[in-house]
């Protein structure tokens, strides 16, 4: 097995030392997308705060490309290659999409020139909205610049928190297939927390459920879709399945 991008050992994470996750292990590899599935108060929010550094592990073990983070600040964190492209969002609304999006570059000039390219082909709607400020774009507008932002500094590793939130289920899938053609297309590793259960299933590699700061299930993305069942009863419940 290559070594993980990603390697989370026996994670405790949360708030003011009292531990919301528990005893987590995930990986995610070069190239994949990683589901991380439950319902609201999984913990899966949480779990990506503490992967960027936004959050301190209470105990456990968090690896990016081999080396721990412990201690690390997030824009350290970021600097190793890690875009996070948070649940809301983040972006500048008084700012340009431009601007929005030169705030995710890194690197020398042609290579900042090259990376804002490489972001705009991959989300061409917003070409044309470049001088556009961030508050007037419509929702879906806005995820897709929160993501073609992270995707500008040319992450290693994605982490990607409920892209679909707010949105209409047509725009979600159009939008989720990209994180397939990210991880395809860049190499990056995504690690991606969806409520939509089926449709990120359809697009990644392999999955994890937590449920009460804990994980419940894990496997490939058909191992996860073949237990629908005890994904929906156990885990999930049928209000988050896609039907």
């Amino acid at each position: 097995m290559s070594e993980a991008l990603l390697e989370i050992t026996d994670l405790n994470a949360g708030y003011g030392g009292i531990p919301v996750v528990r005893g987590l292990n995930l990986r995610v590899n070069a190239g994949e997308v990683v589901a991380l599935l439950g319902p609201n108060g999984a913990g899966k929010t949480t779990t990506l705060l503490t992967v960027s550094g936004i959050l301190t592990m209470v105990s456990g073990s968090i690896k990016i490309f081999g080396s721990s983070i412990s201690g690390e600040r997030p824009e350290k964190i970021a600097r190793r290659g890690v875009a996070h492209v948070a649940e809301d969002r983040s972006l500048f609304f008084d700012l340009s999409v431009e601007e929005n999006l030169k705030l995710g570059l890194t690197g020398a000039r042609e290579r900042r020139a090259a990376a804002m390219q490489n972001a705009l082909d991959m989300f061409p709607v917003l070409a044309p909205l470049l001088s556009r400020r961030a508050g007037l774009l419509s929702g879906g507008e806005q995820q897709m610049l929160a993501m073609a932002r992270g995707l500008a500094s040319e992450p290693k590793l994605l982490l990607v928190d409920e892209m679909s939130l707010g949105l209409a289920p047509i725009i979600v899938e159009r939008m989720l297939p990209l994180v397939r053609k990210i991880a395809d297309d860049t190499g990056a590793g995504v690690l991606m927390v969806e409520q939509h259960v089926n449709l990120a299933l359809s697009v990644a590699d392999s999955g994890y459920v937590m449920a009460h700061g804990e994980l419940t299930m894990q496997g490939s993305a058909a191992e996860l879709t073949a237990n629908r069942a005890l994904l929906e009863s156990s885990y999930l419940g049928g209000a988050a399945i896609d039907h």
